[in-house]
């Protein structure tokens, strides 16, 4: 039992790290309808660039600080110049100039890093808990907080702010969003920063999670968040956040408790082909 209980507790800290990764994905799609593939290249900027930080100040907050802000002005840079032009043609011009995006931010942090595995050498300022012979590690302690803060941050940002109002209500319809006053560009970059900033925490807590940075570290969770997001509904962020706890959960007890004879990766898409023959628009997303 106490075995079941602790992969249990990894396999939420495991899901709280892909829901981090799914939401800025699903944060884009539901303003622009647009798949951000290479959102997972901002998530692997954002650990090398906390590593940098890390090595140059010994902060470890200077590092959450810096990667946030650098992977910021990337999501704006991929917003305004690759996506914004190509809006006007069909969806699937954006997702291929997205997937180049991936592919070309990957192979520029290679020749920059180096293809080698780095270590991450951080020390969280978080307690380990026991309870009952059962020991939470600062690292999980770490995931579950900075996760929980940040999801309560983004739940009060959308549903009691204007700018939550002005995000919902370009989500639902541009035209009418910019006829009632909402400056929809704005919002649309509003979007990426905040979903570029939470990729960037995403990418250092897993970077200190599995104590590796790596180039192609972004590789898995761009097709995993994908299937994700179509898991919890399209463009719907509780929908999303569920999806990633379930899936880190199975992930966890299913391979690493029952010794289920299935690669790791291939649950997501287990969960997602079972999901459209049954909800076809997700969790909870809408008809």
């Amino acid at each position: 039992m106490q075995l079941f209980i602790e992969q249990f507790l990894n396999g939420i800290a495991m899901g709280s790290i892909y829901a981090l990764v799914t939401l800025g994905l699903a944060l884009v799609y539901g303003v622009m309808r647009i798949l951000h593939v290479a959102h997972a290249a901002v998530y692997t900027v954002g650990a090398y660039i906390g590593l940098l930080v890390l090595h140059l100040t010994g902060n470890l907050f200077l590092a959450f600080l810096g990667a946030m802000a650098f992977c910021a002005f990337l999501g704006i840079v991929i917003e305004r110049f690759i996506y914004f032009p190509l809006l006007k043609y069909p969806p699937y011009v954006p997702l291929i100039g997205s997937i180049a995006a991936m592919l070309a931010i990957e192979e520029l942090c290679r020749l920059v890093a180096g293809p080698y595995i780095l270590t991450f050498p951080a020390k969280l300022p978080f307690p380990a808990v026991h309870v009952g012979g059962i020991t939470i590690s600062e690292t999980l302690m770490a995931v579950y907080c900075i996760t929980a803060a940040v999801l309560l941050f983004l739940w009060y940002l959308t549903t009691k702010t204007e700018l939550g109002l002005a995000m919902r209500a370009t989500s639902q319809d541009i035209p009418i969003a910019d006829a009632m006053g909402i400056n929809s560009h704005w919002i649309m970059s509003i979007t990426f920063i905040i979903g570029s900033a939470v990729a960037a925490i995403a990418g250092i807590l897993v970077g200190i999670y599995y104590n590796e940075v790596y180039p192609t570290m972004g590789a898995v969770p761009a097709y995993k968040t994908l299937a994700l997001i179509v898991v919890g509904g399209m463009g719907s962020v509780p929908g999303a956040v569920i999806a990633s706890l379930l899936l880190g959960v199975a992930e966890t007890l299913l391979i690493g408790y029952a010794n289920i004879p299935l690669p790791r990766d291939a649950l997501a898409f287990i969960a997602m082909i079972a999901v459209l023959m049954w909800r076809s628009e997700g969790l909870m997303g809408s008809k």
